[in-house]
């Protein structure tokens, strides 16, 4: 594998004048925050992601948010690093929507680098399809008659990438543009808010999701980690102006809805909000949880009590525990602003080794995909025999499964094919120095164990780790060597362009980037 290309330090480049921002004269360097937030809620049907079967929206349970968090630091009056972390209600951040945001943002805010930009998704299953028309998208629809967008009555997805990247775009701008000086204060709380998601048996396997009740039940494969990370801003009057909030939790409590939602997430704003003000703004962040899950694999019956007890849903229940969290920190949080603190942001193309694949890998998913292309024959000639099936609702659900299945198995196989010619690939990876706090990023669905050895081997006091931030590696999932050994969904080759090997070495050079910025 090649060395890493040398970091690149977002938004170097020519100092500019800060109209419109007061300056004190006798500070030399001062922080500069800026935060904005859009709606992006379709108002017409989309495919949602999140499943492998298709689904078209029916209405809206609550709104998709987009939240920016601007940051510059200034020296003697001149514009040092920057940054704007970009939190957005969606199941991932495909390449097609961060390369049209940063093309809006390049037209926007010309003097701005564009790769200042980092988006990260929340990972809620219940929201639209922002990929391009990629025909191995999971869920995607079969090539057959009153399948199409068209045919269904929802936005095309490059229509609503498109109405998506404006937006966004929009809220970067605004953020941009109300930076002024602030200060940051930080804390950690605790909240159960993920479980491990991966059923081990004494056969040796694992399953996602697998039965807990069996008498081959052994374990669950991993840990949690129910740290609630939390970074807040004031202005220069010491109003609180926004949180950043992250947990190690994907946002996929009602993941099976057909309607549109932030799932959890909407519930956690409303009541953080219901206590510190209704202005405030909140960027949401998911932290390593490749294999973790709000839904629970031992105990759930007593849980489901618990939540008729207290009169709430089970997003409702996750949203008090975080709230309370915040709040349980916020005195000490508040008793310790830095006005001034160091400020650094690098972005970096890291090549990561490609998840090596056998012949026998290939046997093994050709022989799945076949299957699933078997199931897919059989309904498509039963529909076509009995076409009054199609005006039943949701008659493309079955169909629409058994099709993406078959094509996310045939990947395997073209994987394999593509290893002849080249055996790594670059991914875009963010680190940013706060003070003592570091942000580091990644593209996947990152397994937790990766995370916590970012954690464990960062100089910061506090480290906030960020999955699913930008970039193109759609929906693929990062294992470790035991989770690869148990197998399953999540941890096959399907699931997953990169393997272990990509893992450690993303663990080593984003805790080089990071430490880096605190010798």
């Amino acid at each position: 594998m090649g060395r890493p290309r040398r970091a690149l330090r977002a938004g170097a480049g020519p100092g500019r004048s800060l109209r419109g921002i007061a300056m004190s004269s006798d500070v030399r360097q001062q922080l500069l925050i800026g935060w904005a937030s859009r709606d992006v809620t379709p108002q017409r049907p989309v495919l949602l992601r999140g499943q492998f079967y298709a689904r078209v929206s029916e209405g809206v349970m609550d709104p998709l948010t987009v939240t920016a968090l601007a940051l510059e630091s200034v020296r003697d009056g001149r514009p040092e690093d920057r940054a704007i972390l970009v939190s957005c209600d969606y199941v991932n951040i495909s390449g097609a929507l961060l390369a049209a945001v940063r093309e809006r943002v390049r037209e926007r805010l010309p003097d701005l680098d564009p790769h200042s930009v980092c988006l990260n998704a929340t990972h809620t299953h219940t929201g639209p399809d922002t990929g391009s028309e990629d025909p191995l998208s999971i869920g995607s629809l079969p090539p057959m008659e009153g399948l199409s967008e068209e045919a269904l009555g929802v936005m095309r997805r490059a229509e609503h990438l498109a109405f998506a990247a404006e937006r966004i775009a929009g809220a970067v701008e605004e953020a941009w543009r109300s930076r002024a000086p602030g200060g940051i204060g930080f804390g950690l709380g605790h909240a159960v808010v993920g479980h491990n998601r991966r059923v081990s048996y004494y056969t040796g396997q694992t399953r996602m999701y697998g039965k807990t009740d069996d008498p081959e039940f052994s374990h669950i494969e991993g840990g949690a980690d129910h740290s609630v990370n939390l970074l807040c801003t004031w202005d220069a009057g010491r109003k609180l102006t926004g949180m950043v909030v992250n947990v190690a939790c994907p946002s996929q409590v009602s993941e099976h809805l057909w309607q549109i939602s932030a799932d959890y997430w909407h519930e956690a704003r409303v009541e953080i909000r219901g206590r510190f003000g209704a202005g405030l703004f909140i960027l949401p962040q998911c932290g390593a949880a490749g294999d973790q899950s709000p839904h629970i694999q031992v105990g759930r019956a007593a849980e489901e009590r618990m939540w008729r007890l207290t009169g709430r849903t089970q997003r409702q229940e996750i949203a008090v525990r975080i709230a309370d969290a915040v709040s349980a920190i916020m005195l000490l949080v508040e008793k310790d602003i830095d006005r001034n603190p160091i400020f650094a942001h690098r972005v970096e193309m890291v090549e990561l080794p490609l998840r090596p694949l056998s012949e026998g890998d290939v046997r093994e998913a050709r022989a799945e995909a076949e299957k699933a292309r078997a199931s897919y024959e059989a309904l498509r000639k039963d529909l076509e025999s009995h076409p009054e099936k199609t005006r039943v609702p949701r008659w493309y659900k079955d169909i629409s499964a058994a099709y993406s299945r078959m094509l996310w198995n045939l990947q395997v196989e073209r994987r394999f094919e593509e290893l002849k010619a080249r055996t790594a690939r670059p991914v875009e990876i963010h680190v940013l120095r706060l003070g003592a706090v570091a942000f580091a990023t990644n593209p996947f669905e990152c397994y937790l164990d990766f995370g916590l050895q970012i954690k464990a081997r960062s100089r910061a006091v506090q480290t906030f780790v960020v999955q699913l931030a930008g970039g193109d590696i759609v929906g693929s999932y990062l294992p470790t060597d035991r989770a690869a050994a148990g197998g399953s969904y999540g941890a096959i080759p399907a699931s997953t362009p990169f393997g272990p090997e990509a893992g450690r070495l993303l663990v080593d050079r984003t805790v080089e980037l990071i430490n880096g910025l605190f010798r």
